[in-house]
């Protein structure tokens, strides 16, 4: 298992890339922003195309591939990968998106929250997969990027149901019945809606992969660097560890996928609910 980075201090590299073990006379080699930091594959006209960017380019292949190959040809009794992709999409239909929006409502929006379910899920399962082992979500511009896409149709969903007087309503909150604190309500709420939820939707997301990444790393560089003397022991101990949150990070790959999608519903809920 090696892990690229780059840093502007080279003496900062991760310890698969260098003979850096305790008693050795050399410290830790911590892990840190330098770890999510990759030199470009290549460049065409000054765009600079890296590792995050050929992860998530290979996760929407691999899944537009896969359920173009599960659902090409369905059959009435259907195979093993027809039944796989009919069960992660009746997952993503029946389990976030109509219990959220309903059935009749819900049935429209089904393709795209499938689709950010799964897009979501592969980017941050690449943090397990040899080779690759890195979430690619662990980078703020993707999970922003999917929270923008999210936020944009909350907006226009709102406006286009309620008009410019009832979306701004809905988004503020405005009720007369909140009398004297009703200022105070709408100033809370527009700045909540429109400014904090959207960036509280792509930073849960993002904290939650970055936070797993670095865990995994301080424990597998750890039982590298222990692996010598009677650190041996204690190496033993933090591979039992990288183990034991490899597989809490699976858990919580698949969990942050649903929440991201339940929140987006969510968010279209309630900017398709009638205004009180």
């Amino acid at each position: 298992m090696k892990e690229p980075a780059v840093s502007a201090d080279p003496t900062q590299v991760l310890a698969f890339e260098s003979d850096c073990h305790i008693f050795s006379g050399c410290g830790f080699p911590a892990p840190g922003l330098h770890s999510f930091v990759f030199k470009p594959l290549f460049t065409v006209g000054g765009f600079e195309f890296n590792k995050p960017m050929l992860l998530a380019l290979l996760g929407t292949v691999a899944i537009v591939a896969f359920f173009w190959a599960a659902f090409a040809r369905p059959k009435l009794v259907p195979g093993k990968l027809q039944m796989i992709g009919e069960a992660g999409y009746d997952f993503v239909r029946r389990g976030i998106v109509y219990e959220t929006l309903g059935k009749r409502e819900g049935e429209k929006y089904v393709p795209l929250m499938v689709s950010l379910f799964f897009f979501i899920w592969i980017m941050n399962l690449w943090s397990v997969i040899p080779l690759a082992q890195f979430p690619v979500t662990s980078m703020i511009a993707f999970p922003a990027g999917l929270a923008a896409i999210v936020y944009i149709l909350w907006m226009f969903l709102t406006f286009k149901k309620h008009g410019f007087t009832g979306g701004l309503k809905n988004i503020t909150g405005y009720d007369k019945s909140l009398g004297a604190v009703l200022p105070v309500i709408v100033i809370i709420d527009f700045f909540s809606n429109v400014l904090i939820r959207p960036f509280t939707h792509a930073v849960r997301l993002f904290a939650n992969m970055f936070a797993g990444h670095l865990l995994l790393l301080t424990f597998t560089i750890g039982s590298w660097y222990l692996l010598n003397g009677i650190g041996i022991i204690y190496a033993g101990a933090s591979f039992v560890m990288t183990i034991l949150l490899t597989a809490f990070e699976l858990f919580i790959q698949a969990v942050q996928a649903y929440v991201f999608v339940l929140l987006a519903c969510n968010y279209v809920q309630g900017a398709l609910a009638e205004h009180h």
